[in-house]
């Protein structure tokens, strides 16, 4: 069953509270990112993918790359949402033995597509994956989540270079432009501009998305499924920290977890009445 706008709004604040209280347990983590991406898996995994949480590596899903897997948290939680595994396995993230490490872990968890880290290898996985279905002649979508941090990465262009080359439309990247990194702004770190007109030279369909509207969200991921013979790229531009003030738009909160204080700050913020 797919959720409406409304259903999924409330399950992205859901979300939201789930990454404060996910954080808050293991004392480590990053926060902002994954706050700012919560309408965007809150979208993928309750309207837009094609997958079966029951059987994981259904041949005919849509497969689903996370290249900058710092912010996984919000992952895990869309993932324990839709079923994949118990929500008390969110308590565990970034435990000794637990199947939801910081950076995700495909060894740990095979309803991942792959392992992520580095920055920038994810999006070539992505490229391979959806090579691949073109050549077996599969008609899944291959989606990638990717951060701006990461066109600072030299493979990322390789990767764009390839995808272009072959005629990938069936490669949709869903880049998050929320303009920080941990040690500041993107842009001060790597000026990205002309961010746009880089994907266009490369030969790459360029959709610019609000990342925190649902409804924006909803017809650009339905765009960028029917655009044909080139790659697609949704430009999502996120506010970091998305849903708690004093977390907005700082990029001291890319690579920090809140304190009990400030988590029980942040879950007033989003309206919880309860850990």
């Amino acid at each position: 069953m797919k959720y409406n706008i409304k259903q999924l709004e409330q399950m992205a604040n859901t979300l939201r509270q789930d990454v404060i209280r996910m954080l808050v347990k293991a004392g480590s983590g990053h926060t902002a990112g994954p706050l700012g991406l919560a309408d965007i898996f809150a979208a993928l995994y309750f309207n837009v993918l094609k997958h079966n949480p029951k059987n994981p590596k259904w041949v005919q899903r849509d497969r689903l790359c996370l290249s900058c897997g710092h912010v996984v948290p919000i992952r895990y939680a869309a993932m324990a949402r839709a079923g994949y595994f118990p929500l008390s396995w969110l308590k565990t993230l970034r435990k000794l033995g637990s199947k939801l490490q910081g950076h995700p872990s495909y060894q740990d968890m095979p309803a991942l597509e792959h392992s992520s880290g580095p920055l920038g290898q994810g999006v070539s996985v992505a490229v391979g994956m959806a090579l691949a279905a073109k050549m077996n002649k599969q008609k899944h979508f291959v989606y990638c989540v990717t951060s701006d941090g990461e066109q600072d990465e030299g493979q990322t262009w390789e990767a764009v270079l390839g995808a272009a080359k072959y005629k990938l439309d069936n490669l949709i990247f869903i880049l998050d432009r929320n303009n920080i990194q941990i040690d500041g702004t993107a842009d001060k770190i790597m000026p990205l501009k002309p961010l746009c007109e880089k994907y266009e030279k490369f030969n790459w369909h360029v959709l610019h998305i609000d990342g925190n509207n649902m409804k924006e969200l909803l017809a650009g991921f339905a765009k960028a499924k029917k655009l044909k013979g080139k790659p697609k790229v949704m430009i999502c531009h996120t506010v970091p920290g998305k849903g708690v003030s004093f977390m907005e738009n700082k990029w001291e909160w890319h690579g920090k977890a809140p304190s009990k204080l400030e988590a029980e700050k942040a879950l007033k913020k989003l309206g919880s009445l309860s850990w």
